[in-house]
């Protein structure tokens, strides 16, 4: 499963959830089922991702479909997620299109980022160092434990 391919899709699927941006382009409401954190930020719209992601990789590197689909559903819904746990917007629409309530986690500790522009600010470096303690540093902390653990089976 571990391949170039598959890296270059999930880092995608982390992403798309975030297409819903050009919503604004298009005056498209933040508070609309497309608006920002919406629909696409849904546990549906990662379920379709993951299976779309996942039924022709899995024909491409011979594993199991259900598996590869479920990697992709975690890292779409993953963006959704810490999105939930952001200090500001509107929160996240999981249950979409069936309920459109937004959510915020209880604990939310990053801080959320300025939108256009304004992330290329020095409020958006406060998000940078926000998202880099709260997330970059959780991850590389998991990865180096993963090679760790690797590393001892091997030896």
């Amino acid at each position: 499963m571990r391949t170039k391919a598959v890296y270059i899709f999930a880092g995608f699927s982390a992403i798309l959830p975030d297409f819903d941006y050009l919503g604004f382009i298009n005056n498209i409401p933040y508070n609309s089922l497309w608006g920002h954190r919406g629909m696409t930020h849904s546990l549906l719209f990662a379920a379709i991702t993951g299976l779309i992601f996942g039924l022709p990789l899995s024909l491409l590197q011979k594993a199991p479909v259900i598996r590869l689909s479920v990697f992709f559903f975690l890292t779409t819904i993953s963006h959704g997620i810490i999105d939930a746990c952001t200090t500001g917007g509107l929160g996240v629409a999981f249950y979409a299109p069936y309920n459109t309530l937004r959510y915020f986690f209880p604990w939310r500790p990053i801080a959320v980022s300025p939108m256009g522009m304004g992330f290329f600010s020095e409020r958006g470096l406060v998000v940078l160092i926000s998202e880099m303690y709260w997330i970059l540093l959780p991850c590389a902390g998991l990865l180096l434990l993963q090679l760790a653990l690797n590393w001892k089976r091997k030896s």
